[in-house]
């Protein structure tokens, strides 16, 4: 009698999990308000102005943070469809913008010397100062945090902190997430806990891609396309997806979206794209992510379950790839 019990609560307890995890939906948001403000700040270690955007959720409490990376040429005002999803679930998604490699570069440039710019603009010294503007970020959420009166006070949760980038931005990313380069150095920032790279890069030598992403054991969600390439930086589809194999096991993902172009984790197209955009990549794009945060920002195991199993791939198109380890 005494096992049988025992073995109805058990069928119990599994039947409960499966019911859960069927109800959680990662695109489901509730009809509230989200603000979105810009600010600035100056780095006190460095002569360096940073711009960001931030999507408040309604909430008054101390919320998840999210950082967000853009890429070569871009500014605090891309992909913004991920910043206002994001915070509808209840996380600060807080949009970077990186002086030196940012529109700044090339907006008021004539276009035939906005290539060159951008080539220029694509440097070691910028991405250093990238990685810098991390840390410099988060110090500020903190002081912000604490500053009554401020649009977030009381608002940041620093011990809960995602990074997502692309192309450059997921450079910035794959650095501060665990990446080792080859001086050795590993530049991680201890307060991030989870990465999303969108346009992941491989160091160009293939003999470098595992030691460069061995000691990775931060939670990494990469996102690719079958036609992600990009004018600068040589980086092909094919060392783009050398990234996923050159991880260790444990909390790594991967989503190779058919026929997507460079430009699909942005809002606008690029010149010289030949796809015709598909809306459901976006969809993809915000169903995966967020899970994902639920997962290891949240510790949601509805969450994890729900991207382990066959749900995730319901957001899927058939040429789509969803693999996991």
């Amino acid at each position: 009698m005494l096992n049988f019990k025992r073995m109805l609560a058990s069928f119990w307890l599994a039947f409960a999990s499966v019911s859960l995890a069927a109800d959680y939906d990662p695109m489901r948001v509730a009809d509230s308000a989200i603000r979105t403000i810009d600010l600035s700040f100056g780095d006190p270690s460095r002569p360096r102005e940073l711009p960001i955007r931030v999507y408040l959720p309604e909430s008054k409490s101390p919320a998840p943070v999210i950082l967000f990376s853009h890429g070569l040429g871009g500014s605090r005002a891309g992909s913004a469809f991920l910043g206002r999803h994001w915070a509808a679930r209840g996380y600060l998604a807080v949009f970077m913008q990186h002086p030196g490699s940012d529109e700044g570069i090339w907006k008021d440039l004539p276009q035939v010397q906005r290539m060159p710019a951008l080539r220029q603009a694509a440097s070691l010294e910028n991405f250093m100062a990238r990685i810098g503007d991390v840390s410099a970020t988060l110090n500020q959420l903190e002081r912000w945090h604490k500053t009554d009166g401020h649009d977030l006070s009381g608002r940041v949760d620093t011990s809960r902190v995602g990074m997502a980038g692309h192309s450059f931005g997921a450079v910035t990313t794959q650095a501060v997430g665990g990446q080792r380069f080859p001086n050795g150095e590993r530049p991680t920032e201890a307060r991030i806990k989870a990465a999303v790279i969108m346009s992941p890069s491989a160091p160009k030598a293939a003999s470098d891609e595992t030691p460069s992403f061995a000691q990775v054991t931060m939670p990494w969600l990469l996102m690719t396309g079958t036609k992600d390439t990009f004018f600068i930086g040589g980086a092909s589809v094919e060392s783009r997806r050398a990234v996923f194999p050159a991880l260790p096991a444990g909390d790594k993902y991967e989503v190779v979206l058919d026929r997507a172009e460079h430009s699909a984790f942005v809002e606008t197209a690029l010149r010289g794209d030949t796809e015709p955009r598909n809306p459901n990549h976006h969809r993809v794009m915000m169903a995966l992510s967020t899970a994902f945060w639920d997962a290891y920002l949240r510790n949601d195991a509805n969450a994890r379950q729900w991207l382990a199993g066959a749900d995730a791939r319901r957001v899927l198109e058939r040429g789509d790839l969803w693999q996991h380890k």
